[in-house]
């Protein structure tokens, strides 16, 4: 028997025996020769990881605070009185109100329902096109990817806030809904560049791994290949990228509905409140801070649950 065969049947032994010497049982068996995924790997960590959980906590509010944000308040935001102008907590109204009276924290808690619509439906258009352009230029290579880098190259040019004022400027006074629809349809058509290129990378170290070569071998054809094996490798980097694009797309449509460019009355946009507690910040200071905050955190719980995402599936970080 050769020195490698000698440890491979020791550690045989080894793995059919228990902590304590006794033959193992099968399940401990199972366990002893079970492979290690990624998956199963990166969920460890993230288990293990504070800054996952407390991410996770804040989007899960603010989603259910988007869904059902009669939940967290009974108070009507568009039931405004100027004689309780800038008035302090009373009833439902823990933080006060505003300079026209309307509930400050009602206010905040129906403003997410807007930013966090806009953020999803932009990150959802991003990804599709960055997945089909990815994994178009990552799959096919030479002319088709140098052109489609160089579109990517003068997207990626192109100052997000700067052309999002420049286009939406056309919308005037249009309907809530058209508004709405304008504003993710400029977001995503401006932010699918970082990951494009994120999924190009990920195409081409896809498509020469063995089992895409042994598919073609068996005469599978283009779509089934990108459909079947190269897409289901190339989605989780996507998905941490376009995670951490949502809180920057809320942001964007923040700063936008600021400037009034963005989202208008009658929707509640934390961007608007912030604009108008601005202008009233000497009388109260109150109306400014709550929709900032909520803004803040907002932001802050996606970029961060995408960092922990992307630090797990990192093999770098192992």
């Amino acid at each position: 028997m050769s020195d490698f065969e000698t440890v491979a049947a020791t550690e045989n032994q080894a793995a059919r025996r228990g902590p304590s010497g006794e033959p193992g049982t099968p399940n401990q068996i199972g366990a002893a020769h079970k492979p290690r995924s990624l998956a199963g790997d990166a969920w460890r960590d993230l288990r293990r990881n504070p800054i996952f959980w407390i991410s996770l906590a804040l989007v899960v509010i603010f989603t259910l605070m988007a869904l059902a944000p009669g939940l967290f308040t009974t108070n009507d935001p568009s039931d405004c009185l100027l004689s309780r102008q800038h008035a302090g907590p009373s009833g439902g109204a823990i933080f006060g109100y505003d300079f026209q009276g309307c509930d400050t924290y009602s206010r905040a808690v129906h403003g997410t329902r807007a930013s966090l619509l806009v953020g999803a439906l932009s990150a959802l258009g991003t990804g599709v096109i960055a997945l089909v352009v990815g994994m178009v230029a990552g799959y096919f290579g030479r002319w088709i990817d140098a052109v489609l880098s160089r579109v990517i190259d003068v997207v990626l040019g192109i100052p997000l806030l700067l052309a999002a004022i420049v286009l939406l400027k056309r919308v005037g006074n249009a309907s809530p809904t058209v508004r709405i629809t304008a504003v993710i349809f400029v977001l995503a058509i401006l932010g699918w560049t970082t990951a494009a290129r994120v999924v190009r990378s990920s195409v081409i170290t896809a498509k020469e791994q063995d089992y895409v070569a042994a598919a073609r071998m068996l005469g599978a054809g283009h779509g089934r290949i990108m459909w079947r094996h190269i897409l289901p490798n190339s989605l989780a980097p996507a998905i941490v990228v376009l995670t951490i694009a949502l809180g920057s797309f809320i942001a964007a449509e923040a700063t936008l509905s600021f400037l009034g460019i963005g989202l208008k009355a009658p929707t509640i946009s934390w961007g608007q409140d912030i604009d108008t507690g601005r202008i009233h910040m000497r009388e109260s200071a109150t109306p400014l801070i709550v929709p900032s905050t909520f803004l803040a955190l907002t932001v802050l719980a996606f970029i961060m649950l995408g960092d922990a995402i992307r630090d797990a599936f990192d093999p770098k970080l192992r």
